[in-house]
């Protein structure tokens, strides 16, 4: 009876301390999951780097850049000082491709499956990042267009607007322009054109790491600012 007593004691040991040990992974795995999905601020972003796979966009007249290059890498900048600050980040595309479902009217299918992504995701803003192009090589500037007859798209437009002319060195006003991206949904929308891919200067700038964190943190800043006081 001793020795059968003491058999069921160590047993009864290592069943408790197996017991704690699941829970423990358990709660470990909740709180990841938790941590994985939800925000601190609860705000969701989409950003929209223009273009893409068979559609290169415009390209820069010294260096031969497609814009669509350009746009992603100002979009990963973007993505990686918003989810930084806690925002809840969705990209419609991360690589250099198309989001097109076939060869025929592929231009049309990915712009359908861009607002499909904008509508699952329900965000409390959308950007689109693209790069402007001009016969005249000496225009040059950011510039931040919406939505026609969006009073809410006009207002995070201006206010995005007024910090690129102060963080890059331009001035321009925010204009309402007709980008199917940003009115193809109810939610808050704006298409920033970073900078002319046509004026020599400012494409040696533009196909730059540093200058493209500088363009996304401008945006940043400007996206934290009308969330706050716009949105929100």
């Amino acid at each position: 009876m001793i020795k059968y007593f003491c058999v069921t004691k160590r047993a009864v040991a290592i069943t408790i301390v197996l017991a704690l040990v699941c829970i423990s992974f358990i709660g470990l795995c909740i709180g990841v999951s938790v941590a994985g999905t939800v925000t601190p601020n609860g705000m969701t972003i989409v950003i929209d780097p223009g273009h893409g796979g068979r559609d290169g966009g415009v390209v820069g007249t010294l260096t031969g850049e497609k814009e669509a290059n350009v746009n992603l890498g100002i979009s990963k900048s973007l993505r990686h000082f918003l989810t930084d600050a806690g925002y809840n980040v969705i990209m419609t595309r991360q690589s250099d491709v198309d989001l097109s479902s076939g060869d025929s009217g592929f231009k049309k299918s990915d712009m359908l499956a861009r607002k499909k992504i904008i509508e699952e995701a329900k965000p409390n803003l959308v950007v689109s990042v693209h790069q402007n192009s001009f016969p005249d090589k000496e225009v040059h500037g950011a510039q931040v267009f919406y939505a026609p007859f969006s009073d809410v798209g006009k207002e995070i437009a201006e206010t995005t607007q007024a910090v690129l002319n102060a963080s890059l060195n331009c001035n321009r006003i925010a204009k309402s322009g007709d980008y199917y991206v940003i009115q193809c949904t109810e939610y808050p929308s704006m298409l920033v054109e970073c900078g002319f891919l046509s004026n020599p200067t400012e494409e040696a700038l533009l196909v730059t790491a540093e200058y493209q964190r500088k363009v996304a943190y401008a945006i940043y800043s400007s996206i934290t600012q009308i969330l706050e006081e716009k949105i929100a």
